[in-house]
Formats: structure tokens, C-alpha cells, sequence
């Protein structure tokens, strides 16, 4: 049974119970030895203090760099003035007493998985929280969604789904998702999703949001920026789009340190090495050069060849004066791959605190080595926050099973034994099982006695008759089982609506259904259950929907 922890609208359970991360990410959070020498600072507050000393001497010309950047896309963008206390976080960050908390995710249709919302969520709560623990000492604390605009995958970031059913943009479009244009087919899939959350109460805003932020000839970057800002501005969420020249500027010194040295390669080897040997599984392995060269909607890798450097495709060459001259006069050619990213993120912000998921956690636990050998504080690391929604139908449905929130996350055969159990039927024969070993012993001895070589001959007999046994116990309970087809049909429905084609609800559902029903409050109902430093899984059961006031709603 998992361990739980209620809270009066839903339940916090171990991650471990929950057989659906990693054992890296597991010890992690643990504190596992052999994980320690793989990251800097603990996620706790002693860890946040640490951090915080160690971006004590962030630079006053980045912040600045900072500051103008925050402040020219949200001008562009038309929204500074919307929010003031967006407006007033751009305006901190100016200060040496300013600190970031961010999260970072490429720019998914329509927001992509729930995961997206949970870690910006996270964000907002951390930086909530450390404003009020660290008042006194007049630190401040911006949260932040750094978006991955420069991703190519296309394949992950054009679908999203929506109560089992699946959108999916189909574009010719190639290169940075953040550079490509809203289409008509993009466009088409709003028209579709109206149709089904249309008819929540809230649906018809939700899509109005959507209509207003994806606009046809908009970068998927821009739509995305006005998008996020929308549904999270009223918290503070600043959002900091990394392909720009400006920004870039500022991570020169480690662009240049890479291509005459391809440093980060040698310490990220370093590092998957010691995690190898550590026993973990290795999940980033990078390349001599981890830079991309970016020009229009052309995204290829920087390949040196000898003395010259070329790109992945093309056949012109350049100098090491001629490349390092473009990086001077073009920084804004030059992108990170995974390997770099973070760390041009914790380059441009004055961050000490880094929201990821599971598998973030683990590549940034590789990459260590890179951020010493750049020479870059590294921040303290926080598994973000999971969460499992449980509309009020679904949890009367758990309730008149009998079932405790964690049960949910056993496999249904487990369910069904369970369910056995508490109406008094269950199978055991672990006495009889037990009785039967007990009696084969007493055989051996007496067929030993007789003939020494008799004695395995009586095990063999032993361990055939137990295996038989088994098979019968197995055969008893699927029987059993079949008696609980009411139940099964139920049980089959809520575990394909909380954890779809056998993944977690978080990692598939998008946020659109939910917003139908509960409008701008489900991010409040969140919010209000998300941890910080702490480190659970948890269970949310929603209230039933109130619906608006019949009024017409006012443009969002």
C-alpha cells in the first residue's frame, strides 16, 4: 500500500508508489549517496541559500540585458501593461537582490501536455513562497517559464489531446518550432477542439483565447508567448523567449570556449561516465560540438573538421577566425543543443532554482561537469510537481469501490484482488501452500534416510507439485476474478481516463477540458494544492463546476 498524506481535497502520495519514475529521479529525491557528487545543492532551503550565495554576484550588465529584453518583447507583444505585477517583476529583476525560480518547455500547441501547466504552477508557488520567507531580508523572487522556441521536434510539440482525442498540426514547415508560421490547419484544429469543449461553460472562452493568441502568420513562438501570459500573467509568470541576439550576446564567452575547445563533450563524458559506474542508466551522450547553427527555418549541427569548421549539410567551410568573427557580429546564428541549453540559462537569468521533470532531473544531473567547466553557478534542482485530476464523478466512482486514492496507480488485477479482499472472499492459501512445503521436507528426510540419491528426486517431485499448486491459485483467482464484472467494467474505465493508453493523465491530457468546465479557477484549484521544496505526488479531487453568471464574456 502507498503511503498517502490527505489534505482536505485530495491526497499526497510517495513518488516511489506510484511505479511511474525512474530510479535516478527516485533516489533524488531521497538523497541517495551515490547521486551527490552529480549536483550542487540539496532541494531544500538550506540548498536555496546556498544557491543564492552563489548567484550573489550575478552580473549587473546581464540584468540590465535582462531587463530590456523583458521589456521589448512585452511591448511588442502588447501585454506589459496588462498585468502589473508583470510589469513590476521586469522592473525587479533590474536589482541585485532579484533571484529566479524557472521552468523551462518548448512551445506546444495549445499548451501541450498538463505537465506544462503543473510546472509553471510550481514556479509561481516557489517564488510565492520564498518572497514571504525571505521579506525580512529584502530578497525578491521572480518565477519564470523559459521557452524552448529553439526545438525542432516538431513530432512532439504540433499534437496535443483532449479527453482521448488526439490533435495533430500537419505542416510542411521544418527547423525551430518557435520561427514557424501559424497556418489554416493550425487554425483548423481550434475550429475542431471547439466542437468538443464548446459546450462546457467555459469552453467558448477558452477557445477565444486560443483565437486571440493564434493568429494566422503569427511565429508559434509569439503565439505561445501571449497564450502562456494569458492564462498565468495575473501571478507574475514572466517568459523569456532565448532566440534573440541580445541574449545571446551574453553567452559568447562559452559559444566561443565550445568551438576551440568542445568543452562541454569532455565534462559531460567525465560525468556519464562516474553515472555509469554509479549505476544509472545514461540518457544524454551530446557530440564534439554541442552548438547548432540556426539561420532562417535551418536548424544543423556545427561539425569541426580538422582545422575548419562546416555545417551539418553544407559544403562551404570557415575558419576558426571567420566562425568566431559570426559570433561576434551574429550571435543570434548560434543555439545550444541540450547539452548547452541550461547553461545559457542559468547564464541570462540570476537563477537559483530549476523546475523539471523526471527526465530533465536526470540530464541535468549529467551536466554538472559542464557547468564547472564553463564556469557557471548551478542551481538547486526541484522534481516538478505531478498531479492526478479526479473529476467529482470520477472520485464517487473510487469511493463506492472502496478504493483509497493510491490504489488507483496498482495494476487492475491487483484492484480486483483487492476489491476481493474487502468483500471477504479473497483467495489464500499461503497456509495450505505452506503445509505442503512442510510435508515434501518431511518426505526428503524419510527418502534420504533410505537413498542419499533419493533426495533430489523427492525436491524435483517438491517443486513440480508446488508449481502445479500455484498455477491452481492463479486459475482460482482469474475465476474469482470474473465475478467482479460490474466492477471490472468500471474499474477498466477509470483507468483509461486517469491514466491513458497506460501513461500518466498528465503526460497525455491537455489542459482545454478542464478550462471548460472550471474557466480561469482550475489554475487557482492548482495552485492552491501545489508543494514546493516538498516532493509527492499528488491527487486533486475537483469540486463540482459552478457555473458562470449568463452574461456575455468580455474579451480575454
Amino acid at each position: 500500500m502507498a503511503k498517502e498524506k490527505c489534505c482536505p481535497d485530495g491526497t499526497f502520495i510517495d513518488y516511489a508508489a506510484t511505479n511511474y519514475f525512474s530510479k535516478i529521479v527516485l533516489d533524488y529525491i531521497r538523497g541517495a549517496d551515490a547521486l551527490r557528487p552529480f549536483y550542487a545543492h540539496r532541494p531544500d532551503m538550506a540548498g536555496i541559500e546556498a544557491a543564492i550565495t552563489a548567484k550573489k554576484g550575478f552580473s549587473t550588465a546581464i540584468r540590465k540585458v535582462l531587463v530590456d529584453n523583458m521589456r521589448s518583447h512585452y511591448e511588442k507583444s502588447g501585454q506589459l501593461a496588462a498585468y502589473k505585477k508583470v510589469e513590476a517583476n521586469i522592473e525587479a529583476l533590474g536589482s541585485s537582490n532579484t533571484f529566479t525560480v524557472t521552468t523551462a518547455h518548448q512551445p506546444n500547441i495549445f499548451g501541450g501536455p498538463l505537465y506544462l501547466v503543473y510546472k509553471i504552477l510550481h514556479v509561481i508557488q516557489l517564488a510565492e513562497m520564498l518572497n514571504a520567507t525571505y521579506k525580512e531580508q529584502q530578497k525578491y523572487f521572480v518565477p519564470f517559464y523559459y521557452m524552448g522556441s529553439e526545438d525542432a521536434d516538431l513530432d512532439e510539440i504540433g499534437q496535443m489531446q483532449v479527453d482521448g482525442k488526439k490533435y495533430v498540426w500537419q505542416t510542411d514547415q521544418t527547423g525551430p518550432v518557435g520561427r514557424m508560421k501559424i497556418d489554416k490547419k493550425l487554425l483548423a484544429l481550434i475550429d475542431e477542439l471547439e466542437g468538443q469543449v464548446g459546450v462546457g461553460a467555459y469552453g467558448p472562452e477558452f477557445i477565444r483565447i486560443l483565437r486571440d493568441c493564434y493568429r494566422e502568420g503569427r511565429l508559434i513562438q509569439e503565439a505561445t508567448f501571449a497564450f502562456i501570459h494569458q492564462l498565468f500573467g495575473r501571478y507574475g509568470l514572466l517568459i523569456l523567449m532565448p532566440d534573440d541576439r541580445q541574449l545571446k550576446e551574453v553567452f559568447e564567452p562559452v559559444v566561443l570556449k565550445e568551438l576551440e575547445e568542445g568543452f562541454s563533450h569532455k565534462a559531460l563524458e567525465r560525468t556519464t561516465a562516474n553515472i555509469e559506474k554509479a549505476g544509472y542508466k545514461v540518457q544524454t551522450h551530446g557530440r564534439p560540438i554541442n552548438l547548432f547553427y540556426q539561420e532562417g527555418h535551418h536548424r544543423e549541427r556545427i561539425i569541426k573538421d580538422g582545422d575548419v569548421y562546416r555545417i551539418d549539410g553544407r559544403d562551404a567551410t570557415r575558419s576558426r577566425a571567420e566562425i568566431e568573427k559570426e559570433v561576434k557580429d551574429r550571435a543570434e546564428l548560434f543555439s545550444g543543443n541540450v547539452v548547452l541549453r541550461g547553461p545559457f540559462q542559468e547564464t541570462i537569468l540570476p537563477d537559483i532554482a530549476f523546475v523539471g521533470g523526471g527526465g530533465e532531473l536526470a540530464y541535468w544531473l549529467e551536466m554538472k561537469g559542464v557547468y564547472e567547466a564553463a564556469g557557471i553557478p548551478y542551481p538547486v534542482l526541484l522534481l516538478r510537481n505531478s498531479f492526478m485530476l479526479l473529476t467529482p464523478k470520477e472520485t464517487v466512482l473510487m469511493h463506492k469501490l472502496a478504493l483509497q486514492p493510491a490504489d488507483l496507480f496498482l495494476p487492475l488485477h491487483q484492484i480486483q484482488d483487492l476489491l476481493l479482499k474487502k468483500k471477504g472472499v479473497e483467495i489464500d492459501l499461503s497456509g495450505e501452500l505452506e503445509q505442503l512445503s512442510q510435508l515434501y521436507a518431511k518426505i526428503g528426510l524419510k527418502a534420504a534416510a533410505v537413498d542419499s540419491t533419493l533426495a533430489g528426486h523427492t525436491e524435483a517431485i517438491a517443486t513440480a507439485a508446488k508449481n502445479k499448486a500455484h498455477r491452481l491459485v492463479t486459475k482460482m483467482k482469474t475465476a474469482q476474478r470474473k465475478r467482479l464484472e460490474t466492477e471490472t467494467g468500471q474499474l477498466r474505465k477509470l483507468k483509461e481516463r486517469l491514466f491513458p493508453a497506460g501513461s500518466l493523465q498528465e503526460r497525455t491530457e491537455n489542459i482545454a477540458g478542464f478550462y471548460a468546465q472550471y474557466g480561469k479557477d482550475i489554475f487557482d484549484l492548482i495552485k492552491a494544492r501545489s508543494l514546493t521544496l516538498e516532493q509527492q505526488f499528488g491527487v486533486i479531487h475537483l469540486p463540482e463546476p459552478v457555473q458562470p453568471d449568463p452574461v456575455v464574456y468580455s474579451e480575454v
